[in-house]
């Protein structure tokens, strides 16, 4: 008689059999040393599963170390349990809330009396690495929501209580550590001894839990310090109060009391507050600033940020010119190439940047000069008699993902340009122990815009996805404190009404791709909102660079 049998792909590509009916984490431990860092669960199909999971039938497994994407999410997620669980343990009454990345790592708030101090940081830490040192069981399991309920309710867990009574199944799942039983909504490692390498910083009023990255499962990375990134979340947490809810299960609350119109004008009054706050604030230097620069990550918004903040410059008596960073790209045949030997037209070489800054220095000093216009059919720049003076007193805007670069501009003064980061920096929790991933909003306008405007289904953005970070990371994260100003275009309502545009994308993603996997996670995730009518939404909203029927556009 034949048994059953799991065949598991290796790192390098090979494969092993053995029998089904055992856990992955049995069969994990016979694999382990082909692993340069701890196995911490499977896909199997292309679907995750934790290393409890028994495979009964033939399946193909490819286990995901600390190296991996989701591997590196299901650690971090881990250390957060890990940290909640140390602060209950010294400080019964606490209440922990994961807020935002910052410096490479994950800034919490633990709300105490007496407030949080450096000596209870160092206390927390230490409960987590006698904790680790423990090799406690991480134990998951599957309970009737009215149980789970009850153990919020006991744990004064009211946020996951607004969430939960929406749940469309009669059971949840939720982990426990100790006397500690939480949802993080995600898959955990299966013992605390797998958790070797963290650390925290105290970052008042709150700290930082800091862990390595996929890139390096290994090491630390050292802590850069955000304080303008820092600031500005701190700025859309006292909008949220202004709104009157932070997580997810309020907000429903408050969508089916029929409220949602108006937490999408204060929302977008807010935006409308901060955009003309800065427009003041450079109008308050107009007779130095000449160039105005916006960057900022993929479908943060920057088109529509931009036009906004022309018309209430307008309204300040100043008038920008905008001028596209396309349309300097060197001839096509000069264009970088990445480590694939494929053209890397988000280099900064691509550009020609002698040419742009020798028309920059001319502009500005009242000169007229011929703007070029770049051919994409034939990959050559072309001159089609576009000819620009500025007017005394006239700015440049630029919008790119080079414009916070100082090579870009070389040529111009610092004193005499102004610089914006702008990116969707969503403030919003599923919980107070569950954040929402910034990359996630973005990833979901880009999935909903390529789409509606660009001919893309939801598995080609996905698939490009991980290369638009690799992006983002060496050309726009590295430089974002280098900005004047910070704008937050997150709109805390968004998610609402992107569900019911992305959600028939993602289903459309069949099991058979890997990105299966990632839009599984996204539709978990919308599952839990409220879905909220986009008739509400004004037609100058940063929001409609994605749905569509935006006034600055002709689509």
């Amino acid at each position: 008689m034949i048994k059953n049998t799991v065949k598991v792909i290796l790192p390098d590509r090979t494969t092993v059999t053995t029998e089904a009916g055992r856990s992955l984490l049995e069969i994990s431990k016979e694999v382990q040393k082909h692993y340069s860092t701890p196995i911490v669960a499977a896909i199997i199909n292309n679907k995750i599963k934790d290393l409890t999971y028994i495979p009964q039938e033939p399946s193909v497994v490819e286990f995901l170390d600390l190296g991996t994407k989701e591997g590196a999410r299901i650690y971090q997620r881990s250390l957060t349990f890990l940290l909640i669980y140390a602060t209950q343990q010294l400080f019964p009454d606490a209440q922990v809330t994961v807020e935002h990345s910052l410096g490479k790592g994950l800034y919490c708030e633990i709300k105490k009396n007496p407030a949080l101090t450096e000596a209870d940081v160092l206390a927390i830490e230490k409960k987590m690495h006698e904790t680790v040192a423990a090799d406690l069981p991480i134990e998951k399991k599957r309970i009737p929501l009215k149980e789970a309920l009850n153990i919020y309710a006991a744990e004064n867990f009211d946020d996951k209580i607004r969430l939960y009574k929406r749940w469309p199944d009669e059971e949840v799942t939720v982990f426990s550590l100790g006397n500690l039983t939480d949802s993080l909504h995600g898959y955990m490692v299966p013992r605390t001894g797998v958790l070797q390498r963290f650390a925290l910083r105290y970052h008042p009023p709150g700290l930082v839990l800091r862990f390595p990255t996929e890139e390096d499962p290994f090491t630390i990375p050292p802590y850069i310090e955000q304080t303008k990134l820092f600031e500005i979340f701190r700025e859309t947490e006292k909008w949220m109060e202004i709104l009157g809810f932070t997580t997810v299960g309020a907000l429903n609350d408050l969508i089916e009391a029929g409220q949602g119109p108006e937490i999408i004008r204060i929302a977008e009054a807010l935006h409308e507050k901060k955009i003309a706050q800065i427009a003041d604030a450079i109008t308050s230097r107009k007779d130095e600033i000449r160039i105005i620069l916006i960057a900022g990550p993929s479908s943060s918004g920057k088109t529509t940020f931009a036009q906004r903040l022309r018309i209430q410059l307008l309204v300040n008596g100043i008038r920008p010119y905008p001028i596209s960073l396309d349309d300097y790209f060197v001839d096509r045949d000069k264009t970088p190439v990445d480590e694939s030997n494929n053209p890397d037209f988000e280099h900064i070489e691509a550009i020609d940047l002698p040419l742009f800054n020798e028309h920059l220095m001319r502009l500005i000093n009242g000169e007229t000069v011929e703007i070029p216009t770049f051919n994409f059919n034939t990959g050559k720049r072309e001159y089609r008699g576009n000819v620009l003076t500025l007017q005394p007193g006239q700015p440049l805007i630029i919008e790119g993902i080079h414009a916070l670069n100082e090579r870009l501009t070389e040529a111009i003064p610092r004193n005499q340009k102004y610089k914006i980061y702008i990116s969707a920096l969503t403030a919003l929790n599923v919980d107070r122990h569950t954040r929402i991933h910034t990359t996630d909003t973005r990833l979901l306008r880009r999935i909903i815009r390529d789409h509606q405007f660009r001919g893309h289904n939801a598995l080609e953005t996905i698939r490009r996805w991980p290369s638009v970070r690799r992006g983002e990371e060496r050309n726009i994260f590295r430089l974002q404190e280098e900005a004047d100003i910070m704008f937050n275009s997150s709109l805390v309502y968004e998610l609402a009404v992107l569900k019911d545009y992305a959600i028939p994308l993602l289903e459309k993603i069949p099991q058979s791709e890997p990105e299966y996997i990632a839009a599984k996670r996204l539709l978990l995730f919308l599952s839990s909102f409220v879905s909220l009518e986009a008739a509400d939404v004004p037609s100058n909203s940063i929001l409609r660079e994605f749905i569509g029927d935006s006034c600055f556009f002709r689509e």
